[in-house]
């Protein structure tokens, strides 16, 4: 389960009134969206490849009524629903419903697929701590 932390922080600026200094203050509101050491299967993640790190960052768009391809990440993902509904589902059978606004850290090494079964497009934002030298994504032949 993913546990909530919340951060404040004041920010203090310095505006011109009348030609006269004031200071502001606003509330810079941080809210932990995942933090987890296992997928969201229960399954624990594997270690960091050996290499030189990249990250890559993908907007993906699912449109309504379709389904993903069979496939697997040999990286550590996580994403998050910026819109729409997402099924997820492992070879397994475990599936994962996400609502907009809802994290996900994905399965490593393991086949499944996304399907929208909604209305609207899905769109997932999703973050990939991987090496130069492995794909972020292998399809199921």
């Amino acid at each position: 389960m993913v546990r909530q932390l919340l951060l404040y922080l004041v920010i203090i600026t310095t505006v011109s009134i009348n030609g006269f200094a004031h200071e502001a203050s606003e509330v810079l509101h941080v809210e932990t969206l995942a933090k987890s050491t296992k997928s969201w299967n229960g399954v624990a993640l594997p270690s960091y490849p050996k290499g030189q790190p990249e990250v890559t960052i993908l907007n993906i768009t699912i449109p309504p009524h379709s389904k993903l391809v069979w496939h697997k990440h040999p990286v550590i993902n996580a994403g998050v629903l910026l819109s729409g509904e997402l099924s997820v589902i492992s070879e397994k059978g475990e599936t994962l419903e996400l609502k907009k606004g809802e994290s996900i850290v994905e399965l490593v090494n393991t086949w499944h697929y996304g399907e929208n079964r909604g209305d609207i497009p899905a769109q997932i934002m999703v973050f990939y701590a991987g090496t130069t030298d492995l794909p972020i994504t292998v399809k199921k032949e």
